[in-house]
């Protein structure tokens, strides 16, 4: 009797390619289903398609912020986690009116080491599904493999 486990699937969002592209990288070397994005409406419309287990996204982008984007993620698919990144010291702010309304969502501070990230993650998707204790954990940032440019420009042309 041969048991599947299936693999998380996690959307990464972020405004910046590079971080897009290598967190989601990141996650894909370390087991994971991920998909990277730098538009967060991108995201929505993916999402429509094949619901994520978990949305990693940075606070501060252009046009709808992550915190947006997440409100509008949990409205919609209910099971989808949620994991907000953010260097920018005004995202406290954001939290806090988005906790006013009923939204509570972890956040990690920029930068974030790979270590780090990936035990926020196995934390957030561990819930029988993923067994991250026996996969190894890589601690260095890889350079991305893709190239999100026609991303980036899907999403600045609105």
């Amino acid at each position: 009797m041969c048991l599947q486990t299936r693999v998380p699937r996690i959307f990464v969002v972020d405004d910046e390619p590079v971080i897009a592209s290598t967190l989601a990288a990141i996650l894909q070397m370390n087991g994971f289903s991920a998909k990277f994005f730098t538009c967060p409406l991108d995201a929505l419309t993916a999402a429509r398609l094949k619901t994520p287990d978990l949305l990693i996204s940075d606070v501060a982008m252009p046009g709808i912020s992550g915190i947006d984007l997440a409100i509008q993620m949990k409205a919609q698919y209910p099971t989808c986690k949620v994991l907000l990144f953010s260097g920018q010291a005004a995202t406290m702010d954001l939290l806090e009116d988005a906790r006013a309304q009923g939204h509570d969502f972890d956040l990690l501070l920029k930068p974030v080491p790979p270590t780090e990230f990936l035990l926020e993650v196995g934390k957030m998707v561990n819930a029988a599904s993923q067994t991250t204790a026996a996969r190894p954990v890589r601690s260095s940032w890889i350079a991305p493999t893709a190239s999100p440019a026609g991303q980036l420009a899907a999403c600045t042309s609105s």
